[in-house]
């Protein structure tokens, strides 16, 4: 009997030690367990804070860029506004009293027109840009006979200004590259724009060079204009960015025509730069990846 009985209590002593260990084992892993959760959370409330806190930034600096152009729009538009409401006063309350001043009165009117349409057009392009809706039609161009047509279309424009052009193409006849031609030729058109915007010596040029620069061909648009200070040529590319010389002056744009233009060369797979002296004229490069057949015995070879 006695045997029993301590054969019983050792059971039970066995029973309870099972049980608090047990207990303390649940207890300690429901700890662990706890912190555990607990350092999920506080990690998962810092993502969540940062992710909340990048995103204010990010809505903020959307804000500031968005007051920015809606501000160099007001200044833009209200420009030429002003001059078509100033001559059309002097039509209707008989200051062109002459044929001479009336046809000047009537082509500034024509002119500033010109100007608001420009920034409208400029704009409508940017906000495809900006939301990846830009239509490209990509088309295999012999680059020889395509800067042919866009010198010769630009040339007429630029005599008309007094500014002369030449253009030198290094390239070989049969180069050609993979590009949506009407785009192309908006990067041309809007680098020359800006260069006559800037022009302010008698004696006005701009040279075009076409080079073959191994698997891409390099544009080069060199002017002798006002130039671009060393302090803004990093941020000419960038959204609404204007030189402190168009900022105060009438020739400035809405600052996004060469963010639309690097957009459009970026989307080609090249790349965009500038060079630039003050009171010397500053030069615009760009590449574009040249087209290249792959043959069918390259094919094999590449397996």
């Amino acid at each position: 009997m006695l045997k029993k009985q301590i054969g019983k209590e050792k059971t039970m002593e066995t029973t309870v030690y099972l049980i608090r260990h047990s207990v303390r084992l649940n207890m300690k892993n429901n700890i662990e367990s706890y912190n555990t959760t607990q350092e999920n959370l506080i990690k998962s409330e810092k993502i969540i804070l940062s992710v909340t806190g990048e995103r204010r930034a990010e809505k903020l600096s959307n804000e500031k860029e968005n007051r920015t152009l809606i501000s160099n729009i007001a200044h833009d538009l209200k420009t030429p506004i002003t001059a078509v409401k100033g001559y059309s006063e002097g039509i209707m309350d008989g200051v062109a009293n002459t044929p001479e001043k009336l046809d000047k009165y009537i082509r500034t009117i024509y002119n500033k027109a010109n100007e608001m349409d420009t920034l409208i057009n400029e704009l409508t392009l940017y906000s495809k840009i900006d939301t990846n809706r830009i239509p490209y039609d990509f088309a295999k161009l012999n680059v020889a006979a395509y800067f042919k047509d866009c010198v010769e279309e630009i040339g007429l424009d630029l005599e008309a200004k007094g500014i002369a052009l030449s253009y030198f193409n290094y390239a070989t006849p049969d180069t050609q590259i993979i590009a949506d031609p009407e785009q192309l030729r908006r990067v041309i058109n809007n680098i020359i724009g800006n260069s006559v915007k800037y022009m302010n010596k008698t004696e006005k040029f701009i040279n075009i060079r076409i080079k073959d620069v191994g698997d891409f061909i390099q544009v080069e648009i060199e002017d002798n204009g006002r130039g671009i200070a060393q302090k803004d040529l990093p941020y000419i590319f960038d959204r609404f960015y204007r030189t402190d010389a168009s900022r105060n002056s009438a020739t400035g744009g809405s600052g996004i025509g060469l963010s639309i233009v690097k957009k459009i060369i970026e989307d080609h797979g090249g790349k965009i730069w500038a060079t630039s002296k003050e009171d010397s004229g500053t030069t615009m490069y760009f590449v574009i990846r040249k087209y290249q057949e792959v043959t069918a015995n390259e094919q094999n070879t590449d397996r």
